[in-house]
């Protein structure tokens, strides 16, 4: 289980369209927001990483950078942009799962084709969101069991200010007997 205010791992994944993304070689100010995703047979994902992709210039005014991340290989992920047509937003892909589970991520076995047709992956990981500060440790992190009842991205912009002008601390980061 990652703790809050204690460091992450690394990731380092390839990015649609060229390049890599490094978690430890990102220099936005006050951290990144990883967002997993499921992949491109999820067409909830879609209309959810279109939406951060709309929203990413707006965590960029407060110092974060963004990167949506599924274990989709490289041609599904070239697909699943084709879908998102993304502006402003890094899509990186092929995450090991034994990776996705280290992040605490819950992970899902294919059921055949979705309603839109695709065919989900023999195993794949359930979405998260994780706000990660410049020092790489974790600020927060929410996780789901399925696709369904994320957080609106629109709805972390706010309290993302609250956190900054207040200097408030990352929570939930006892570790010791209860």
């Amino acid at each position: 289980m990652l703790i809050p205010r204690q460091k992450t791992p690394d990731l380092d994944l390839p990015l649609v369209g060229g390049g890599r993304f490094r978690l430890s070689a990102e220099t936005s100010e006050r951290g990144t927001l990883v967002v997993f995703f499921r992949g491109l047979h999820c067409p909830i994902c879609v209309g959810y990483i279109k939406e951060l992709d709309r929203l990413t210039p707006e965590f960029e005014k407060r110092g974060v950078g963004t990167v949506a991340i599924s274990a989709d290989g490289a041609e599904r992920a070239e697909q699943m942009a084709g879908k998102i047509a993304p502006e402003h937003l890094r899509i990186a892909y092929d995450l090991p799962l034994v990776q996705a589970r280290g992040w605490g991520l819950y992970i899902s076995s294919g059921i055949g084709k979705t309603s839109v047709g695709v065919e989900e992956p023999a195993l794949f990981p359930e979405p998260g969101l994780f706000m990660i500060n410049a020092d790489r440790t974790l600020y927060f992190a929410t996780v789901q069991t399925m696709p369904f009842v994320r957080p609106a991205f629109k709805d972390i912009l706010g309290p993302l200010d609250f956190v900054i002008e207040k200097k408030y601390p990352a929570r939930g980061e006892y570790t010791g007997a209860v």
